[in-house]
């Protein structure tokens, strides 16, 4: 057995710990960039900290899924204050502009550089610029991975920066923070956390490390994503989601994913929808084909018993089979209201393009088995 595993270089969690961001953040640096989303209100009580430590800043809105261009800007802005600092606040878009911007600042030449896929994809050689990642949503769990995912719409894909350098040197996670969240926000970004603690537990690189994690996460899902959907003031659930999507971010950056991110990669440069959406609309389809997949062409893959447990876990009955926890799933994106793909403009038109790509995608890879092209399409046309 041989494994590796990176995260943040100290995480912090719980109600309230947003109180200590402005000590942190002096303890980093003296000049912060500090990255949000489109409402600057939201980082509001951030900056009053800020203020409070003496910590000089800027600020960087970041009103879209980040582009290559936006990373570029925010590196000038950056650049221009003076920055040593970095810190995202918002959700995973946020967060993730955030770490490109601090890898970019300390690393010479040109974003393509360093890109896969449409760059070279060279190594960093320095250090991101220290990072704080602050989520105020509960999905991705990028503060505690080693990549970002930017947009090229010229490309019309998306594609990773990623190296154990961009690691941030703090995760602050408050779940107080996603109290507010609206339902929709709340049901698209739950279930793009559950996707990150399923795809990387029957993964073809899971390990007994991030399977304990993935097992805990599958468990606060399971029990609190409909509570939080429904009482978006319910501490506790709000808490569990928080919670599981660290999970989440822990699991996939030291596993793998599977093909709901290799369908969610593409379909995001080839289409104007929100990434956990996508992610929503495709999971229990994946799950049928791989279930189905497994038992036709390898019965005794230790991924098809996984999925027995996945079913155990989500329901809380510990004779569930696979079959039921797929059929749960299925109800939950229904009871969330997600919305099928064609709601982004995708139809079957477009499986030519968006099927290959999502073959060569680095996510596919992970899958547990391989899915053919016909398996792919029949999931697309089921996501409709």
């Amino acid at each position: 057995m041989r494994f590796e595993f990176a995260t943040a270089g100290r995480i912090i969690f719980g109600e309230g710990t947003l109180a200590e961001a402005g000590t942190l953040a002096a303890g980093l640096g003296t000049h912060a960039l500090v990255v949000t989303g489109q409402s600057l209100e939201r980082a509001a009580p951030l900056l009053t900290r800020l203020d409070d430590a003496g910590v000089a800043y800027g600020t960087f809105a970041v009103a879209h899924e980040p582009t290559v261009q936006l990373v570029l800007d925010g590196v000038r802005r950056a650049r221009d204050l003076g920055c040593d600092l970095v810190i995202g606040f918002g959700g995973g878009s946020a967060l993730d502009t955030a770490k490109a911007i601090a890898a970019l600042l300390t690393n010479p030449g040109d974003p393509y550089d360093y890109l896969e896929v449409i760059g070279r994809g060279a190594a960093l050689t320095r250090p991101a610029a220290p990072t704080i990642a602050i989520p105020t949503t509960a999905g991705t769990g990028t503060e505690v991975t080693r990549n970002a995912v930017l947009a090229s719409p010229e490309h019309r894909v998306k594609v990773s920066l990623r190296s154990p350098l961009m690691l941030p040197a703090i995760a602050l996670i408050d779940p107080e923070l996603t109290y507010s969240l609206p339902p929709h926000v709340t049901a698209y970004t739950g279930l793009d956390a559950l996707t990150q603690v399923i795809e990387p537990f029957v993964s073809s690189a899971a390990n007994p490390l991030t399977d304990a994690i993935c097992r805990e996460g599958m468990r606060r899902v399971g029990r609190s994503l409909r509570r939080a959907f429904q009482q978006g003031n319910d501490a506790e659930a709000r808490a569990d989601m928080a919670f599981a999507a660290l999970c989440g971010g822990l699991a996939l950056a030291n596993a793998r994913l599977g093909a709901v991110h290799g369908f969610a990669g593409p379909f995001g440069g080839m289409f104007d929808a929100p990434h956990g959406a996508v992610c929503a609309a495709l999971l229990p389809h994946v799950m049928a084909a791989n279930v189905a997949a497994l038992r036709e062409r390898a019965p005794d893959h230790p991924a098809l018993r996984r999925y027995d447990e996945i079913a155990q876990l989500l329901t809380g009955d510990a004779r569930a089979t696979a079959d039921q926890g797929v059929a749960w799933v299925r109800e939950l994106v229904a009871e969330l209201s997600i919305p099928g793909l064609a709601t982004y403009g995708l139809d079957e038109a477009a499986f030519a393009t968006l099927i290959p790509a999502a073959q060569r995608s680095s996510s596919m890879k992970g899958n547990p088995v391989a899915l053919t092209d016909d398996e792919l399409r029949a999931i697309l046309q089921r996501a409709l």
